[in-house]
């Protein structure tokens, strides 16, 4: 895999972030470990306007691309949520190409005109299937996927790894049904604490990582994101990915 399909994510930073490093201030020591893609994450901000314009300027800089992963739904009780342009408007404000919401609570109406307009707000827009059962599971991203695809609606799908063992899916089953659809695949291993699922680093699990990214789109962005304690446990990782095919 090329080094210019990799992102890191944020996630991998989880504790320092909490320890009250910013995301701006960590841009330059990614870099420094060779990732030219960096996914942001909004609940890491401390202040967000004033953040917002430090990243951006930073990672224009170190000529970095940015992904912007927002916790939140596309929908909320079947109608749109009202806080999507307002994730746009900062995604914009940090030069970001890339948005990720999850779907949240979709009754079958797309509300697409409203959609629409999202998307011509210039940002790619996708959604992930998350640790839910409402919006993670392979049926949730399937029926929601058809859905857009039925009308020309232009919203991708971000394949999460690990989140299937939190769901009680299986990875592979879900790659093979999904994969027509993916535009951007998270990575993490899973390993079990009590017959609960963890995240952890890859060939740190029981999932055969490799035999999914197979199946999976080869051309697509692939992004490290659980946490990590080390930059050499990044390190490992980034070149683990960079030995696959």
């Amino acid at each position: 895999m090329t080094n210019e399909r990799l992102v890191l994510n944020f996630l991998v930073f989880a504790d320092r972030v909490a320890n009250g490093e910013l995301q701006a201030d960590l841009l330059q020591e990614i870099a420094d470990l060779g990732f030219t893609q960096v996914e942001i994450r909004r609940e890491y901000f401390q202040n967000i306007d004033k953040e917002l314009p430090v990243i951006e300027s930073e990672a224009k800089r170190l000529n970095m691309q940015l992904f912007y992963s927002v916790p939140d739904e596309v929908y909320i009780s079947g109608e749109i949520n009202p806080k999507l342009e307002q994730y746009l408007v900062e995604a914009k404000r940090m030069d970001v190409k890339h948005i990720k919401w999850n779907i949240g609570d979709f009754n079958g109406e797309l509300h697409g005109n409203q959609l629409k307009t999202l998307l011509e707000q210039g940002v790619e827009i996708s959604i992930e299937n998350d640790q839910t059962q409402i919006s993670g599971t392979v049926n949730a991203i399937a029926t929601y996927m058809k859905a857009v695809k039925q009308v020309g609606i232009d919203i991708g799908y971000v394949y999460d790894l690990g989140n299937w063992r939190f769901v009680g899916e299986d990875e592979v089953v879900a790659a093979e049904l999904l994969k027509d659809y993916v535009h951007y695949i998270h990575v993490k291993d899973v390993r079990y604490e009590d017959k609960e699922p963890q995240a952890a680093g890859l060939d740190h699990g029981e999932i055969d990582w490799r035999k999914v990214l197979q199946i999976l789109p080869q051309d697509v962005p692939v992004a490290i994101e659980y946490p990590t304690t080390t930059n050499a446990e990044i390190l490992e990782a980034k070149e683990l990915l960079e030995g696959e095919k």
